[in-house]
This record gives structure tokens, sequence and C-alpha cells, in this order.
């Protein structure tokens, strides 16, 4: 059986990454890339897909300008609110926690006595809140910014309620888990735009040194026109928890919440987003349609699949392959593929090819580790938030995520169901994953089923 913590999705990444470069941070090697002897224009010179100023690029430097204390608050205190916590006060000096919220009890202890223990942080239990409320209580606290890390439901309204109070927000990945998330996220980061607040999420590629500077070489041109791409997340099965006695049906479905639909969105939208997103990114282009499928065959708990594939047609008319898995003893892959006019690039290696298979640029992660103290893209990612608030510069990210988590919950009403999605119909649906009858308490447990797409045969 493979409990909680047997496997971590960050050291998992970890274990997957190649490293290795060629070239120094920033600059890229043309060779092979062919030009034209005589005075007119190659067909294979490099033109850029967008001139540079006009798309985002984040500054990463190993630590935060010091500036004014921001003082924040944790709403969820499980792994990646506990990870969160620790990358944000390891971005910057004048940083602190002064208020920690979540379902339960002994989470909110567990994170105040490590934050005591490895940073002489000392969270008073007044400031410690329990319950589905506990947001409200953090965020009227008095605190600056706000972590929100909470099962991927709740963090729609948990960034609303934060904006409406004109707090800085950093939100974990996904941020939303259904169509109705997604409208609320996306009005909600309108009105964070007009308060000048700062909202970045943990989509944390976009702050991860290779990846910012393998999406500047496709900018500039390197395999020229995007024309489609594959993207992974093929891994071992995650955690889960068995109910123990005691436990009501909320309290084990939000432990064991990786393994619940309503809470996760599935691990298409859950992890797999962050492949997705890469895509949409780094093509500027959102689905048009989606059609997949996907299958439960080993999952322990919950009501999940543990794999997808789904073919989603893009705005312009080309293809993004997407697939995803959770299952041991299957081959792993974590990484994007994206294929254009004059090349390809591809993160498993950090390099571009040319048509002929010719390397032509590839990262240089050993320089990075000279040049740089900080490569941790969880920390970068706060580094740059703080000094988005800190220098005035408006940040919003949530709007872009939004994009990518809808395409991901496409991809997973497609496989569920069996039929086409498409962007249009899936943003102004209705589909609303959050229980009728929400409460720390007994539940109706009969609609958490295993979806089955199409129809019985029929035998006559």
């Amino acid at each position: 059986m493979k409990k909680e913590n047997s496997i971590s999705r960050r050291s998992f990444l970890k274990s997957s990454a190649l490293a290795g470069a060629l070239g120094a941070i920033g600059t890229g090697s043309t060779v092979g890339v062919l030009t034209s002897c005589g005075g007119g224009e190659s067909a294979n010179a490099i033109k850029p897909l967008k001139e540079p100023g006009t798309y985002y690029v984040p500054e990463l430097p190993d630590l935060a300008t010091d500036g004014k204390e921001l003082k924040a608050g944790v709403i969820g205190c499980g792994g990646r609110g506990s990870g969160a916590a620790f990358n944000f006060l390891n971005a910057a000096n004048g940083v602190t926690i002064v208020a920690l919220g979540d379902t339960f009890q002994e989470r909110v202890d567990d994170l105040a006595k490590k934050l005591k223990d490895e940073k002489g942080i000392d969270v008073p239990a007044d400031k410690r809140f329990v319950g589905l409320d506990a947001y409200k209580q953090v965020i009227d606290s008095g605190v600056d910014v706000v972590i929100v890390a909470t099962p991927p439901v709740f963090r729609p309204v948990h960034f609303q309620y934060a904006t409406e109070k004109g707090k800085h927000s950093f939100l974990e990945k996904p941020i939303c888990v259904d169509p109705v998330g997604y409208r609320t996220i996306m009005a909600t980061a309108k009105q964070a735009a007009a308060k000048n607040l700062c909202v970045v999420t943990g989509t944390q590629r976009h702050h991860q040194r290779s990846y910012v500077e393998s999406y500047k070489k496709i900018m500039e041109g390197l395999i020229g026109e995007i024309t489609g791409g594959t993207v992974y997340w093929n891994q071992n099965m995650l955690w889960y928890r068995d109910r123990q006695p005691g436990w009501n049906d909320c309290e084990y479905m939000i432990k064991d919440w990786v393994n619940w639909k309503w809470l996760s969105g599935d691990h298409i939208v859950e992890q797999h987003v962050h492949n997705i997103d890469v895509f949409t990114w780094f093509s500027g282009l959102k689905p048009v349609k989606a059609v997949g499928f996907g299958s439960r065959h080993r999952r322990i708990t919950g009501d999940q699949y543990d794999n997808f594939s789904v073919d989603f047609t893009m705005e312009n008319g080309i293809h993004m392959h997407s697939m995803c898995r959770q299952i041991d003893g299957c081959a792993n892959n974590v990484s994007e593929f994206i294929q254009g006019t004059k090349g390809s690039w591809s993160s498993d290696t950090m390099e571009i090819k040319d048509l002929a298979g010719n390397v032509i640029w590839k990262y240089d992660s050993e320089a990075e580790k000279a040049n740089f103290k900080q490569t941790d893209p969880y920390t970068l990612e706060h580094v740059n938030w703080i000094n988005c608030i800190r220098g005035g510069k408006q940040i919003e990210q949530a709007s872009e995520t939004a994009i990518s988590n809808m395409a991901a919950i496409m991809g997973r009403e497609s496989a569920y169901t069996g039929a086409e999605t498409t962007w249009d119909a899936m943003t102004a649906s209705a589909l609303d994953y959050t229980p009728k009858d929400l409460n720390l308490g007994k539940m109706d447990m009969s609609g958490f089923v295993v979806p089955v797409p199409g129809k019985p045969i029929d035998k006559k």
C-alpha cells in the first residue's frame, strides 16, 4: 500500500530533470541555422514571434529587494501550504508569517511548531484559526499578503475574499476545479488588477530560469511558428489515506483530497495543469475544443481516474496532445515538447533542435548554479511576487493560469463523458463540483462515483 508522503512530487521532478548544458544563461548558439549568402532574406532566417518588450519576462535574483515588512497569512497548512510558507520566508528579508488557518487543528499546530523550531517565528494561539471559514479569520487578522494552499475547490472563494479585503495573493495551482470556479477567478482577477494588487500563482515553471530562457528563445523565433506539441505528466501513484475510526465523511475526504474529484479536480487538473500551462504560455493560445479518454485501474481511494489522454484543438487549428498517468510500474515522463516550422524544443533536455535534429541551443544549468545561489523555482516565484509588491509593479497571473486550468477541465470532462467539449460551452457551464451539503460532518456520499463515459451496450 502506498501511504501519504511515500512519493514527493517535488523530489520526483528533481529526479526526472536532466541537467547539463552548452553556452551561457540567456544566450544561445545559432549553429545550424542557415542564413542567405545573397542579399535577399532566406527562408531559414529567424523571425521573432514577438518583439522584445511585448511579452513578460520576470526578473529572478536570488533574493527579493529589501523593503517594507510584509506580514503573511497561510490558508491551508498541509504539505504544500507548509512548503509555500517556507518558500516565502526564504525569498526575502523583512517578511514574516503572523496567522495560520486550516480545516484541522493539528495541521495548524504542526506548521506553527515547524515555524517556531526552524525559523524562530511564534504564531500565537489567537492567530491560529480552524474550520471551513478559517480563511476569513486569517485574511481579517491584519495580514498584508495571503498564501492560499487549501484543496483546490476552495481557492476561488478564498481568492475572492482576499481581493475584497485588499490583500495580495499567492494562489497554489490549480486555482479552480470547475467552470463556476473559473468564472469566479476571472472576475476576481479583474478586481485585483483594478485594486493594483499583486497575484502570483503556483505554476512555478514561469519562474524557473530554464523555462524562462526557453520561452525567450522561442519568442525570438528559434523554432519558427509553433505548429503543435505534446505534454506529459506520467508518474507513479500519489499518496492516499485510509479512513480512520472517528473521521466523519468530510474530514476523511479532505485528508485524502488528492483522490477526490470535487476537491482536486482529478489529477489532469491538479497536477497535469503544469504541462498544459507550458503550452498555452509558450503558444499564447487557448483550446477551442477537446476530445479525450481516461480510466481507472489502480487507484485505491476516491472517485478519480488514474490516466487521461486528450487531443486539444487550439484557436489557430494546431493540436496539442496531453497525457497523464499515476500508476506504479509504468513508463514515466514529466515534460513538454513543442514543434515549430524551423525546429523543436523539449523540456526533457532543455534544448532546441533544427529540423535536421541538430542542437542549436541548450540551457546551461551548470552556469545557473555558478551564477546564482537560489535555483528553486518554488522560492523564485515568491522572490518575484515580493519584488512586485515592494516595487509597485503589478503582476496578475490568475487570469493566465485560469486558461490552462480551464483547458484541463475541458479535457477531464471530455474523458468523463466521452463527448467533445468546447471552450465556449465549458466556460459558460453551470457545472459546480462543490457539494451542496458541504459541512464538517456527515455528507451524502452516493454522488461520489467514478465516471463512466458513453452509454451501455444495447443487447437487443
